[in-house]
């Protein structure tokens, strides 16, 4: 039987068995790293003594980081519309953060409600992987900053001097990777047809990719020009995406008394945030507890503050923002009605955050 000839129930299964997989993976790693994720969360109560202004500030700063993510998205979406970005975003952002492997559920879902929202499908899916690919390519850059102290002569842990050195030659290779995309038209068709020829091999899918080759030449096209009228904004919403959120742990560690040089925590920060966007676990589920509070211990905070300071973070960066994606949902559903689920074909990058 060929794969065109499979039948429903036989598609069911294999989906099933992917489903089971992408559990399993997420159920061993979160088993590694118990340990640490099981003493951050029972540091909850002493977050009670932390400092109120601090903690405050933590999450305004958050919800500035959230507010640049989406108004980089409105700028690559070619859209003016707020609403629907907003309440798509978070939503995303929620499922991606709840389900093992839920990238690709979390962009569907914001794929769909902008879909439903009347904003182009193309567009979409073209402004998504933009902004995923712009937030990626800020974060790599983040340890160009801190080479200056690492590579002055100053008292750092040798774990962060490989971090650091390691980060510059991810950005490098993204640097150039990006170029390519951008100037040149074939490595971008190999990877449509790769990503076709491999859709269209998933099991569940009735109806089959095609022309996305073309498709993501004219829309890496349109970005390009959209970029070219309003690179300023976009690169300082990146990096005020990036700020916010790191001046949220910043403000975090003074809740609990540390201070910590920020040029190493910084590097901390950028460390924990790439690891998270390997999707192992929903939205980095113990992989950031266990990198985050190990880094900060590197970069001179002591070890309980670390856990703690690690919990507040999360607590507005992952923690707060899941309820709110599903208040988002319902709102979107209260303006635009039921979303419809039209089989387009979504990024599987990161939504929202």
């Amino acid at each position: 039987m060929t794969h065109a000839q499979e039948s429903p129930s036989h598609r069911s299964a294999k989906t099933v068995v992917w489903h089971i997989v992408a559990i399993g993976i997420s159920g061993v790693a979160i088993y590694v790293v118990l340990p640490t994720l099981t003493e951050t969360i029972s540091a909850w109560p002493r977050l009670s003594t932390l400092s109120p202004g601090w903690l405050a500030g933590a999450f305004v700063a958050e919800i500035l980081s959230f507010a640049c993510t989406f108004a980089l998205q409105r700028i690559v979406l070619r859209t003016k519309e707020w609403f629907a970005v907003v309440t798509a975003g978070l939503a995303g952002n929620a499922v991606t953060n709840l389900l093992p492997g839920g990238d690709a559920a979390g962009a569907s879902l914001q794929f769909e409600m902008l879909a439903t929202a009347g904003i182009d499908p193309d567009a979409a899916a073209g402004g998504l992987t933009a902004s995923s690919l712009l937030n990626i390519g800020g974060l790599l850059a983040l340890p160009i900053f801190t080479l200056p102290v690492v590579l002055g002569g100053s008292a750092v842990r040798p774990g962060l001097v490989h971090t650091a050195l390691v980060g510059l030659v991810a950005f490098v290779l993204y640097v150039i990777l990006g170029i390519l995309l951008l100037a040149t038209d074939k490595p971008l068709a190999f990877i449509g047809r790769i990503i076709e020829r491999v859709w269209n091999r998933i099991a569940g899918r009735r109806k089959k990719l095609t022309g996305l080759e073309a498709r993501l030449l004219d829309q890496r096209n349109a970005i390009r020009t959209a970029l070219g009228k309003k690179w300023r904004q976009a690169v300082l919403l990146v990096g005020g995406r990036l700020g916010f959120d790191y001046l949220c742990l910043l403000c975090v560690l003074r809740a609990v008394g540390s201070s910590a040089r920020p040029s190493l925590v910084l590097l901390a920060y950028a460390t924990a945030n790439v690891l998270a966007l390997i999707p192992i676990t929903p939205g980095g589920l113990g992989i950031v507890e266990a990198s985050l509070s190990g880094m900060l211990v590197l970069a001179g905070v002591r070890p309980q503050s670390a856990i703690v300071a690690t919990l507040g973070y999360r607590l507005a960066n992952y923690w707060l923002p899941l309820p709110a994606g599903a208040i988002a949902f319902f709102a979107f559903r209260r303006r635009f009605g039921a979303i419809s689920f039209a089989g387009h074909k979504p990024t599987s990058e990161h939504p929202g955050q």
